[in-house]
């Protein structure tokens, strides 16, 4: 038997799903943050163990590991990434502080809004003098002394990494090409990122910024993928092993080494591949996908099959321009810890983490966290959680929230625990709505798909709240990310700027960029394992009216591109600026500024059936009832709670309702209802 196996390194814990022959494995390990690579050597462990077998024995039968990783987020968090300098054109010395005279949402106003951390010093920003104009051709000749002045600069600083973006060298690479030959000769041992490889688009801070966060991260990733490559190789693994990018697809070691900005916030972007897969199997390709942790709360919005990218956007304070899923996160999890702010109660952003955690996980945490409240109001198992495996000791989340919370605001614990979730609840919907609402999707149109392992606990108070009538919770919930990743294809972009009034493009020419763009994505993909047949191209064109500042963009099929068809992506544009904007002015010229080669390489997901009990009823599953709050029930009632490993395909139960998986809880609301099907999916639905 072969196993495709999808490793999630998450805040709280680490999750594995092991799937092959129609079944699918889920698996947790508690993360460890000093060392991220520890918890895969455990999890790995704790998973040879249930196979009853050792890691080699287990990764024998594995064919390919998929692997979605913090480490080059945290860097970037916490400010833990190489010593970085940068070499940039004479002049532009200081673009990165300037930010275009930007200043984030929230604090435009706000004179005593801290700068951003810069993560290139003053002193390490060496300029060189020589020039290349917009039409590519040299002004000025390279001064190779300036280069050599900036290498000496660096040793003596030791520096780890050195990013290069020069002014219009995605017109013309020369400059960095040199600086790059330099470079490996002078600095052999120090990582280098350009802006050439990273984001030869046009828009200079944010091409700088991006290929400053790109070698910025380097070394750590580096260095962490050669530990997880290194330990497999001990223990023979003779497979794949690939990472999930921020893009949303997978690709292998070496692609990721070469770009590791696409590692940046590359977490979530399993999670709406995981949603979109399951609600395809329910007819729908338009999937709101949620997932809650134990630190924060991810959503996403697919419409007809198609997740929304972001570009040239600020992440952590960082301008990034590579594609990136767009995921809303926010601090809103399992571990959020609840306090009262001059008497006002507040939850999160502040997380207990794995470590202490909450304190019913009575692993020394003492604050009230959204999981105590769960456990107050009776919605979690009073004595364990993951199947036995976590003792819990209730009566600490009872004294952590009369504590810090009841005994400061007058209110009964149970009053104060009802408190902390409606909070929570509707802290989460702002974050739904601004990926559907504010962007003008209504959200009872869409399918909600429900993960974390704190998530389906809170699916139908978050659809009743939002007029969402479906809601899809897997078995695997607890692993979204890490079920995406096994479901997820390869993807890589091929970016380029082409800036041209689209009346005077030529259309052969225009054809040629693509073609080229895609003659290097198919490469990377076949060294990937990826068959010609199995590649699918779409072209991005970033476009606007004359004048304007933002450009919208406009995704097309890759077909031959010539004057009539110029005459439809025009036409495309109009359309696409209407969605967006809600009006259109067919008769304004229209730049193109910048194209885009999408790549994905399709593999065929495993198999997945639930492996679920086919005889008994639902009731054979009843594995008992306790109180648990409902608010539509007038506070407390007495609740049917269902061991969930034992219900049948099938099987339908009514709020309100608990249900116990290994590595998650499903609360019922009053008023819905939940089937579950053969793949061991609950289906939850308004009853009529």
């Amino acid at each position: 038997m072969t196993y495709r196996l999808g490793i999630d390194s998450g805040g709280t814990f680490t999750d594995f799903v092991l799937a092959g022959d129609g079944t699918v494995e889920v698996h947790k390990t508690p993360s460890t943050p000093s060392d991220p690579s520890q918890a895969v050597r455990d999890g790995l462990e704790l998973v040879a163990r249930e196979h009853d077998t050792d890691v080699s024995g287990l990764l024998d039968e594995i064919d390919i590991i998929i692997h979605g990783t913090t480490v080059a987020t945290n860097a970037l968090i916490e400010h833990t990434g190489a010593k970085t300098g940068l070499i940039c054109t004479a002049g532009h010395e200081d673009s990165l502080e300037i930010r275009l005279g930007h200043k984030e949402d929230g604090h435009r106003y706000d004179m005593n809004y801290p700068m951003a951390e810069m993560l290139v010093p003053r002193h390490l920003r060496m300029p060189v003098r020589g020039r290349v104009l917009s039409d590519g051709s040299e002004y000025a000749h390279l001064n190779e002394d300036d280069v050599y002045e900036a290498v000496e600069r660096f040793r003596e600083e030791g520096v780890d990494a050195v990013a290069v973006s020069l002014v219009w060298s995605f017109e013309n690479p020369a400059h960095e090409e040199r600086i790059r030959a330099i470079l490996d000769e002078e600095l052999p041992d120090v990582f280098t990122s350009f802006s050439t490889d990273v984001l030869p688009q046009v828009r200079e801070y944010t091409r700088t910024s991006t290929t400053v966060v790109n070698a910025y991260v380097k070394p750590t990733l580096d260095r962490y993928v050669a530990r997880v490559d290194a330990y497999l190789d001990e223990n023979g693994f003779s497979g794949e092993i690939r990472y999930i990018q921020a893009n949303g697809g997978i690709a292998s070691s070496d692609s990721l080494r070469r770009r590791p900005a696409y590692a940046i916030n590359s977490g979530p972007a399993g999670g709406p591949a995981a949603g979109l897969h399951l609600a395809r199997t329910f007819g729908s390709e338009d999937v709101i996908t949620v997932d809650m942790g134990g630190t924060s709360f991810d959503v996403s919005l697919t419409r007809d099959g198609s997740t929304e990218v972001r570009k040239d956007f600020d992440l952590m304070r960082y301008r990034m321009g590579l594609p990136m899923l767009h995921v809303e996160t926010i601090g809103a999890g399992g571990g959020s810890i609840a306090s009262l702010d001059r008497g006002v109660l507040q939850v999160g952003p502040q997380s207990a983490g794995a470590e202490p955690g909450p304190a019913c996980y009575d692993r020394g945490g003492t604050r009230p966290t959204v999981t105590d409240a769960l456990m107050v109001l009776g919605y979690l198992n009073q004595e364990e959680l993951l199947g036995g495996r976590m003792p819990i000791d209730s009566d600490a989340s009872t004294r952590a929230i009369e504590e810090h919370i009841a005994s400061a605001s007058q209110l009964d614990v149970e009053t104060a625990a009802a408190g902390i979730l409606e909070i929570v609840t509707k802290n989460m919907v702002d974050g739904i709505r601004q990926v559907s609402i504010e962007k003008g999707h209504d959200p009872r149109d869409f399918t909600m798909v429900c993960g974390g392992g704190a998530g389906p606990a809170h699916a139908t108070a978050l659809a009743d709240e939002l007029g969402v009538g479906r809601v899809l919770v897997p078995k695997t919930a607890s692993v979204l990310c890490a079920y995406g990743e096994v479901v997820s294809n390869y993807k890589h972009n091929q970016l380029a700027s082409y800036p041209s009034r689209i009346e005077a493009v030529d259309a052969a020419d225009l054809e040629g960029r693509f073609a080229a763009l895609e003659a290097e994505a198919r490469e990377r993909l076949a060294t990937e394992g990826i068959a010609a047949d199995d590649v699918e191209l779409q072209r991005v064109f970033e476009m606007r009216y004359r004048n304007q500042i933002k450009e919208c963009e406009v995704t097309m099929p890759a077909v031959e591109i010539t004057e009539e068809w110029l005459a439809t992506l025009r036409e495309a544009f109009d359309r696409r600026h209407e969605e967006l904007y809600t009006y259109a002015e067919p008769e304004t010229p229209v730049d193109v500024i910048n194209i885009e080669s999408v790549a994905y390489g399709h593999v065929t997901p495993p198999e997945i059936s639930g492996g679920l009990p086919t005889e008994g009823s639902v009731e054979d599953a009843r594995a008992g009832s306790r109180e648990a709050y409902f608010e539509s029930e007038g506070g407390f009632a007495e609740t049917p709670v269902y061991d969930g490993a034992r219900i049948p395909a099938g099987s339908e139960l009514v709020g309100p309702a608990i249900v116990e998986e290994t590595t998650t809880t499903m609360v019922v609301n009053p008023g819905w209802r939940a089937r579950l099907d053969d793949a061991g999916v609950y289906e939850l639905t308004v009853e009529d």
